[in-house]
Protein backbone atom coordinates (compact mmCIF):
# COMPACT_ATOMS: atom_id res chain seq x y z
CA UNK A 1 0.00 0.00 0.00
CA UNK A 2 2.75 2.37 0.56
CA UNK A 3 3.94 2.18 -3.28
CA UNK A 4 0.67 3.55 -4.00
CA UNK A 5 1.41 6.33 -1.87
CA UNK A 6 4.74 6.39 -3.77
CA UNK A 7 3.17 6.50 -6.75
CA UNK A 8 0.70 9.12 -5.98
CA UNK A 9 3.66 11.50 -4.45
CA UNK A 10 5.93 11.05 -8.23
CA UNK A 11 2.51 11.52 -9.74
CA UNK A 12 2.31 14.78 -7.83
CA UNK A 13 5.66 16.18 -8.87
CA UNK A 14 5.09 15.05 -12.69
CA UNK A 15 2.49 17.06 -12.54
CA UNK A 16 3.81 20.30 -10.85
CA UNK A 17 5.94 19.86 -13.33
CA UNK A 18 4.30 19.55 -16.76
CA UNK A 19 2.36 22.08 -15.55
CA UNK A 20 5.58 24.47 -14.93
CA UNK A 21 6.36 23.36 -18.50
CA UNK A 22 2.78 24.57 -19.75
CA UNK A 23 3.51 28.14 -18.02
CA UNK A 24 7.15 28.07 -19.28
CA UNK A 25 5.65 27.79 -22.79
CA UNK A 26 2.94 30.00 -22.49
CA UNK A 27 4.83 32.92 -21.10
CA UNK A 28 7.53 32.16 -23.51
CA UNK A 29 4.94 32.67 -26.84
CA UNK A 30 3.54 35.68 -24.98
CA UNK A 31 6.89 37.33 -24.58
CA UNK A 32 7.41 36.13 -28.97
CA UNK A 33 4.76 37.93 -29.59
CA UNK A 34 5.03 41.09 -27.51
CA UNK A 35 8.54 41.23 -28.96
CA UNK A 36 7.26 40.99 -32.50
CA UNK A 37 4.98 43.72 -31.73
CA UNK A 38 7.22 46.29 -30.26
CA UNK A 39 9.66 45.46 -33.53
CA UNK A 40 6.18 46.25 -35.20
CA UNK A 41 6.00 49.43 -33.66
CA UNK A 42 9.81 50.54 -34.15
CA UNK A 43 9.22 49.72 -38.07
CA UNK A 44 6.27 52.52 -37.49
CA UNK A 45 8.43 54.60 -35.42
CA UNK A 46 11.52 54.68 -37.88
CA UNK A 47 8.51 55.74 -40.97
CA UNK A 48 7.81 58.31 -38.52
CA UNK A 49 11.63 59.66 -38.21
CA UNK A 50 11.97 59.07 -41.92
CA UNK A 51 8.85 61.36 -42.90
CA UNK A 52 9.86 63.88 -39.99
CA UNK A 53 13.62 64.39 -41.66
CA UNK A 54 11.86 64.94 -45.15
CA UNK A 55 9.48 67.48 -43.62
CA UNK A 56 12.89 68.95 -41.95
CA UNK A 57 14.80 68.77 -45.58
CA UNK A 58 11.79 69.89 -47.45
CA UNK A 59 11.56 73.45 -44.91
CA UNK A 60 14.85 74.07 -45.18
CA UNK A 61 15.28 73.65 -48.79
CA UNK A 62 17.77 71.08 -48.86
CA UNK A 63 16.34 68.17 -50.02
CA UNK A 64 14.52 67.43 -52.76
CA UNK A 65 11.22 68.04 -53.87
CA UNK A 66 8.79 66.02 -51.25
CA UNK A 67 4.94 65.62 -51.63
CA UNK A 68 3.85 67.23 -47.92
CA UNK A 69 0.71 65.89 -47.90
CA UNK A 70 1.59 62.57 -47.55
CA UNK A 71 4.64 63.26 -45.52
CA UNK A 72 1.72 65.44 -43.50
CA UNK A 73 -0.37 62.31 -43.88
CA UNK A 74 2.63 59.52 -42.34
CA UNK A 75 3.26 61.79 -39.44
CA UNK A 76 -0.70 62.07 -38.67
CA UNK A 77 -1.47 58.56 -38.90
CA UNK A 78 0.38 57.78 -35.70
CA UNK A 79 -2.31 57.72 -33.30
CA UNK A 80 -1.73 55.25 -30.55
CA UNK A 81 2.57 55.51 -29.46
CA UNK A 82 3.14 58.89 -27.78
CA UNK A 83 6.04 60.35 -29.28
CA UNK A 84 8.73 63.01 -28.58
CA UNK A 85 11.03 65.15 -30.71
CA UNK A 86 13.54 66.99 -29.96
CA UNK A 87 16.77 68.49 -30.92
CA UNK A 88 20.56 67.92 -30.50
CA UNK A 89 20.44 69.35 -26.81
CA UNK A 90 17.63 68.06 -25.55
CA UNK A 91 15.04 70.85 -26.02
CA UNK A 92 11.46 69.65 -26.75
CA UNK A 93 10.23 70.18 -30.40
CA UNK A 94 7.01 68.25 -30.77
CA UNK A 95 4.73 65.78 -29.00
CA UNK A 96 2.25 63.79 -29.57
CA UNK A 97 -0.37 61.02 -27.81
CA UNK A 98 0.48 62.03 -24.99
CA UNK A 99 -2.54 62.45 -22.52
CA UNK A 100 -1.61 65.95 -20.72
CA UNK A 101 -2.30 66.89 -16.89
CA UNK A 102 -3.75 70.10 -18.36
CA UNK A 103 -6.30 70.64 -21.65
CA UNK A 104 -4.98 73.19 -24.30
CA UNK A 105 -6.58 73.92 -28.10
CA UNK A 106 -4.75 70.73 -29.11
CA UNK A 107 -3.43 67.96 -26.38
CA UNK A 108 -2.50 65.37 -29.04
CA UNK A 109 0.39 67.54 -31.34
CA UNK A 110 3.20 70.14 -30.83
CA UNK A 111 4.73 71.79 -28.01
CA UNK A 112 2.38 72.97 -24.89
CA UNK A 113 2.23 76.32 -23.30
CA UNK A 114 1.25 75.43 -20.10
CA UNK A 115 3.95 75.26 -17.63
CA UNK A 116 2.60 72.09 -15.69
CA UNK A 117 2.77 70.15 -19.07
CA UNK A 118 6.02 71.17 -19.99
CA UNK A 119 7.01 69.77 -16.76
CA UNK A 120 5.26 66.52 -17.07
CA UNK A 121 6.85 66.19 -20.68
CA UNK A 122 10.06 66.82 -19.42
CA UNK A 123 9.71 63.85 -16.32
CA UNK A 124 8.31 61.27 -19.68
CA UNK A 125 11.53 62.96 -21.98
CA UNK A 126 13.91 61.94 -18.59
CA UNK A 127 12.70 58.56 -18.58
CA UNK A 128 12.88 57.33 -22.13
CA UNK A 129 16.62 58.75 -22.02
CA UNK A 130 17.03 56.03 -20.33
CA UNK A 131 15.39 53.61 -22.27
CA UNK A 132 16.07 52.05 -26.09
CA UNK A 133 13.04 53.66 -27.48
CA UNK A 134 14.66 56.39 -29.19
CA UNK A 135 15.50 56.93 -33.21
CA UNK A 136 18.38 59.61 -34.45
CA UNK A 137 17.26 61.71 -37.35
CA UNK A 138 19.94 63.37 -39.24
CA UNK A 139 19.06 66.50 -41.27
CA UNK A 140 19.98 67.63 -44.25
CA UNK A 141 21.68 70.80 -42.71
CA UNK A 142 23.84 68.52 -40.78
CA UNK A 143 22.15 69.16 -37.50
CA UNK A 144 20.38 65.99 -35.76
CA UNK A 145 16.82 65.68 -33.79
CA UNK A 146 16.03 62.77 -31.16
CA UNK A 147 12.26 60.62 -31.56
CA UNK A 148 11.53 59.14 -28.21
CA UNK A 149 8.53 57.25 -28.03
CA UNK A 150 6.90 55.04 -25.80
CA UNK A 151 4.91 51.97 -25.71
CA UNK A 152 1.51 51.74 -27.53
CA UNK A 153 -1.42 51.48 -24.92
CA UNK A 154 -2.43 48.41 -26.96
CA UNK A 155 1.30 46.63 -26.55
CA UNK A 156 1.00 47.40 -22.84
CA UNK A 157 -2.11 45.61 -22.20
CA UNK A 158 -1.23 42.56 -24.49
CA UNK A 159 1.87 42.63 -21.85
CA UNK A 160 -0.14 42.35 -19.12
CA UNK A 161 -2.56 40.07 -20.54
CA UNK A 162 -0.47 36.77 -20.24
CA UNK A 163 -0.03 37.42 -16.51
CA UNK A 164 -3.73 37.93 -16.00
CA UNK A 165 -4.88 35.24 -18.02
CA UNK A 166 -2.08 33.00 -16.16
CA UNK A 167 -3.50 34.18 -12.78
CA UNK A 168 -7.09 33.32 -14.02
CA UNK A 169 -6.40 29.86 -15.00
CA UNK A 170 -4.22 28.98 -11.76
CA UNK A 171 -7.54 30.54 -9.79
CA UNK A 172 -9.56 27.85 -11.98
CA UNK A 173 -7.52 25.10 -11.03
CA UNK A 174 -7.39 25.94 -7.92
CA UNK A 175 -11.51 26.31 -7.51
CA UNK A 176 -11.61 22.44 -10.07
CA UNK A 177 -8.63 21.19 -7.41
CA UNK A 178 -10.67 22.02 -4.10
CA UNK A 179 -14.26 20.95 -5.64
CA UNK A 180 -12.48 17.59 -6.62
CA UNK A 181 -10.72 17.32 -3.22
CA UNK A 182 -14.08 18.35 -1.34
CA UNK A 183 -16.00 15.58 -3.33
CA UNK A 184 -13.17 13.16 -2.63
CA UNK A 185 -13.66 13.34 0.93
CA UNK A 186 -17.06 13.71 1.29
CA UNK A 187 -17.03 10.20 -0.47
CA UNK A 188 -14.45 8.95 2.27
CA UNK A 189 -16.79 9.93 4.93
CA UNK A 190 -19.49 8.37 3.81
CA UNK A 191 -17.69 5.02 2.88
CA UNK A 192 -15.56 5.18 6.82
CA UNK A 193 -19.68 6.30 8.66
CA UNK A 194 -21.21 3.11 6.43
CA UNK A 195 -18.23 0.59 6.95
CA UNK A 196 -18.20 1.66 11.10
CA UNK A 197 -22.29 1.19 11.42
CA UNK A 198 -22.02 -1.77 9.45
CA UNK A 199 -19.29 -3.37 11.76
CA UNK A 200 -21.39 -2.12 14.67
CA UNK A 201 -24.64 -3.73 13.26
CA UNK A 202 -22.99 -6.99 12.83
CA UNK A 203 -21.04 -7.11 16.17
CA UNK A 204 -24.11 -6.73 18.01
CA UNK A 205 -25.90 -9.80 17.50
CA UNK A 206 -23.07 -12.16 18.74
CA UNK A 207 -21.97 -9.79 21.49
CA UNK A 208 -25.54 -10.26 22.81
CA UNK A 209 -25.32 -13.95 22.18
CA UNK A 210 -21.72 -14.10 24.35
CA UNK A 211 -22.96 -12.02 27.15
CA UNK A 212 -26.10 -14.17 27.37
CA UNK A 213 -23.58 -17.25 27.95
CA UNK A 214 -21.49 -15.24 30.10
CA UNK A 215 -24.30 -15.92 32.56
CA UNK A 216 -24.76 -19.62 32.00
CA UNK A 217 -20.91 -20.61 32.35
CA UNK A 218 -20.69 -19.77 36.05
CA UNK A 219 -23.64 -22.76 36.72
CA UNK A 220 -20.88 -24.89 34.37
CA UNK A 221 -18.27 -24.77 36.45
CA UNK A 222 -15.51 -22.34 35.04
CA UNK A 223 -13.10 -20.75 37.68
CA UNK A 224 -14.32 -17.40 39.27
CA UNK A 225 -11.23 -15.63 37.70
CA UNK A 226 -11.22 -17.13 34.49
CA UNK A 227 -14.84 -15.88 33.87
CA UNK A 228 -13.54 -12.59 35.52
CA UNK A 229 -11.45 -11.89 32.44
CA UNK A 230 -13.43 -13.25 29.87
CA UNK A 231 -16.15 -11.32 31.16
CA UNK A 232 -13.82 -7.51 30.20
CA UNK A 233 -13.16 -9.14 27.02
CA UNK A 234 -17.12 -9.37 25.97
CA UNK A 235 -17.10 -5.85 28.01
CA UNK A 236 -14.47 -4.59 25.79
CA UNK A 237 -15.83 -5.83 22.34
CA UNK A 238 -19.60 -3.94 23.66
CA UNK A 239 -17.03 -0.90 24.29
CA UNK A 240 -15.81 -1.11 20.65
CA UNK A 241 -19.20 -1.79 18.89
CA UNK A 242 -20.39 1.15 20.80
CA UNK A 243 -17.27 2.93 19.44
CA UNK A 244 -18.09 2.34 15.48
CA UNK A 245 -21.61 3.16 15.75
CA UNK A 246 -20.50 6.35 17.13
CA UNK A 247 -18.71 7.16 14.37
CA UNK A 248 -20.52 9.84 11.83
CA UNK A 249 -22.52 11.10 14.49
CA UNK A 250 -21.69 13.95 16.84
CA UNK A 251 -20.31 11.93 20.34
CA UNK A 252 -21.34 13.37 23.30
CA UNK A 253 -18.56 15.18 24.84
CA UNK A 254 -17.81 15.96 28.59
CA UNK A 255 -15.41 16.98 31.06
CA UNK A 256 -12.90 14.53 31.84
CA UNK A 257 -9.22 13.97 33.44
CA UNK A 258 -6.89 13.61 30.62
CA UNK A 259 -4.61 11.57 33.36
CA UNK A 260 -8.19 9.08 33.99
CA UNK A 261 -8.74 8.57 30.29
CA UNK A 262 -5.18 7.92 29.43
CA UNK A 263 -4.22 5.40 32.47
CA UNK A 264 -7.86 3.12 31.86
CA UNK A 265 -6.63 2.82 28.42
CA UNK A 266 -2.71 2.06 29.33
CA UNK A 267 -3.86 -0.42 31.89
CA UNK A 268 -6.16 -2.35 29.66
CA UNK A 269 -3.87 -2.81 26.88
CA UNK A 270 -0.49 -4.00 29.60
CA UNK A 271 -2.49 -7.11 30.05
CA UNK A 272 -3.18 -7.53 26.09
CA UNK A 273 0.45 -7.37 24.89
CA UNK A 274 3.75 -9.40 24.75
CA UNK A 275 5.16 -9.68 28.21
CA UNK A 276 8.84 -8.96 26.39
CA UNK A 277 7.48 -5.42 26.23
CA UNK A 278 7.22 -2.59 28.24
CA UNK A 279 4.29 -0.53 28.19
CA UNK A 280 4.65 2.26 31.02
CA UNK A 281 2.64 5.82 31.35
CA UNK A 282 4.15 9.19 33.03
CA UNK A 283 0.98 11.17 34.18
CA UNK A 284 0.91 14.77 35.04
CA UNK A 285 0.78 15.56 38.34
CA UNK A 286 -2.01 17.95 38.07
CA UNK A 287 -5.62 17.34 36.91
CA UNK A 288 -6.09 17.57 32.88
CA UNK A 289 -9.54 18.68 32.74
CA UNK A 290 -10.72 18.75 28.64
CA UNK A 291 -13.60 18.57 26.63
CA UNK A 292 -13.56 14.59 25.22
CA UNK A 293 -16.07 11.42 24.37
CA UNK A 294 -13.78 8.81 26.87
CA UNK A 295 -14.70 5.81 24.47
CA UNK A 296 -13.40 7.44 21.03
CA UNK A 297 -10.57 8.68 23.10
CA UNK A 298 -9.52 5.73 24.20
CA UNK A 299 -9.95 3.95 21.08
CA UNK A 300 -6.97 6.40 19.78
CA UNK A 301 -4.75 5.77 22.53
CA UNK A 302 -5.41 1.81 22.35
CA UNK A 303 -4.80 2.63 18.24
CA UNK A 304 -1.30 3.91 18.65
CA UNK A 305 -0.36 1.51 21.39
CA UNK A 306 -1.11 -1.51 18.96
CA UNK A 307 0.84 0.25 16.17
CA UNK A 308 3.50 0.93 18.66
CA UNK A 309 3.84 -3.11 19.71
CA UNK A 310 3.42 -3.90 15.60
CA UNK A 311 6.45 -2.09 14.77
CA UNK A 312 8.42 -3.16 17.55
CA UNK A 313 7.71 -6.94 16.60
CA UNK A 314 7.80 -8.43 19.73
CA UNK A 315 9.92 -6.61 21.82
CA UNK A 316 11.00 -3.37 23.10
CA UNK A 317 9.27 -0.44 25.29
CA UNK A 318 6.55 2.01 25.07
CA UNK A 319 6.23 5.05 27.28
CA UNK A 320 2.91 7.04 27.14
CA UNK A 321 3.67 10.77 28.64
CA UNK A 322 1.02 13.39 29.48
CA UNK A 323 2.24 16.97 29.53
CA UNK A 324 0.29 20.84 29.78
CA UNK A 325 1.00 23.63 27.87
CA UNK A 326 -0.73 26.85 28.55
CA UNK A 327 -2.92 26.44 25.78
CA UNK A 328 -3.11 22.69 25.06
CA UNK A 329 -2.69 19.38 27.24
CA UNK A 330 -0.51 16.75 25.07
CA UNK A 331 -0.78 12.87 24.94
CA UNK A 332 2.71 11.84 24.07
CA UNK A 333 3.02 7.60 22.74
CA UNK A 334 6.78 7.07 22.22
CA UNK A 335 7.92 3.64 21.16
CA UNK A 336 11.21 1.88 20.15
CA UNK A 337 10.20 0.28 16.68
CA UNK A 338 11.91 0.44 13.64
CA UNK A 339 10.46 4.08 13.03
CA UNK A 340 9.24 5.74 9.85
CA UNK A 341 10.63 7.98 7.08
CA UNK A 342 10.41 11.42 6.98
CA UNK A 343 8.59 11.64 3.83
CA UNK A 344 5.59 9.26 5.43
CA UNK A 345 5.07 11.47 8.53
CA UNK A 346 2.25 12.33 7.07
CA UNK A 347 0.92 9.77 4.75
CA UNK A 348 0.33 7.65 7.55
CA UNK A 349 -2.98 8.95 8.45
CA UNK A 350 -4.25 8.70 4.56
CA UNK A 351 -6.05 6.20 4.25
CA UNK A 352 -4.99 2.21 3.50
CA UNK A 353 -1.88 3.03 4.19
CA UNK A 354 -0.49 0.23 5.83
CA UNK A 355 3.23 -1.38 6.05
CA UNK A 356 1.51 -4.61 7.42
CA UNK A 357 0.31 -7.74 5.52
CA UNK A 358 -2.74 -7.31 6.87
CA UNK A 359 -5.13 -4.75 7.63
CA UNK A 360 -6.78 -1.69 6.14
CA UNK A 361 -5.02 0.94 6.80
CA UNK A 362 -8.03 2.64 8.22
CA UNK A 363 -6.56 3.18 12.18
CA UNK A 364 -4.49 6.26 11.65
CA UNK A 365 -7.26 7.96 9.68
CA UNK A 366 -10.22 7.06 11.85
CA UNK A 367 -7.73 8.38 15.10
CA UNK A 368 -6.88 11.49 12.75
CA UNK A 369 -10.85 12.06 11.71
CA UNK A 370 -11.82 11.71 15.93
CA UNK A 371 -9.10 13.58 17.90
CA UNK A 372 -9.27 16.64 14.90
CA UNK A 373 -12.98 16.70 13.65
CA UNK A 374 -14.72 15.61 17.05
CA UNK A 375 -11.83 16.62 19.98
CA UNK A 376 -11.02 19.75 17.98
CA UNK A 377 -7.10 18.82 18.63
CA UNK A 378 -4.15 17.70 16.10
CA UNK A 379 -2.18 14.57 16.30
CA UNK A 380 0.84 14.16 14.31
CA UNK A 381 4.36 12.42 14.16
CA UNK A 382 6.11 14.45 15.91
CA UNK A 383 9.25 12.82 15.62
CA UNK A 384 10.90 9.16 13.93
CA UNK A 385 13.72 7.64 12.02
CA UNK A 386 13.94 4.54 10.71
CA UNK A 387 15.40 1.97 13.55
CA UNK A 388 15.24 4.83 16.42
CA UNK A 389 12.01 4.57 16.95
CA UNK A 390 8.80 6.44 16.41
CA UNK A 391 6.56 8.91 18.97
CA UNK A 392 3.12 10.12 18.14
CA UNK A 393 1.78 13.82 19.77
CA UNK A 394 -2.20 14.44 20.19
CA UNK A 395 -2.63 18.16 21.20
CA UNK A 396 -6.06 18.62 22.85
CA UNK A 397 -7.64 22.25 24.16
CA UNK A 398 -7.80 22.75 27.41
CA UNK A 399 -11.58 23.29 28.98
CA UNK A 400 -12.42 26.44 29.82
Amino acid sequence: MSDIYDIRRYGKLAFLVASAAVVALFLYFSDSLIRDLSAVERERMQIWADATKELADASTGDGEAADIDFLLGIIQSNTTIPVLLTDADGRLINQRNFKLPVEEDDNTFGVPADPRNIEFLDKRLADLRNGTNVIGIEIADGTYQYLYYEDSTLLKRISVFPYIQLLVMLAFIAVVYFAVLSTKKAEQNKVWVGLSKETAHQLGTPISSLMAWMELLPDLGVDPDTLAEMNKDVNRLSTIASRFSKIGSEPKMDCVDLNGVVGEAVAYMKTRISGRISLSCEPWPAPMPVKACTPLLEWVIENLIKNAVDAMEGAGSITVTLGSTPVNDFIEVADTGKGISRKNHKTVFNPGYTTKSRGWGLGLTLAKRIIEEYHRGRIYVKQSAPGVGTTFRIDLPKAQ
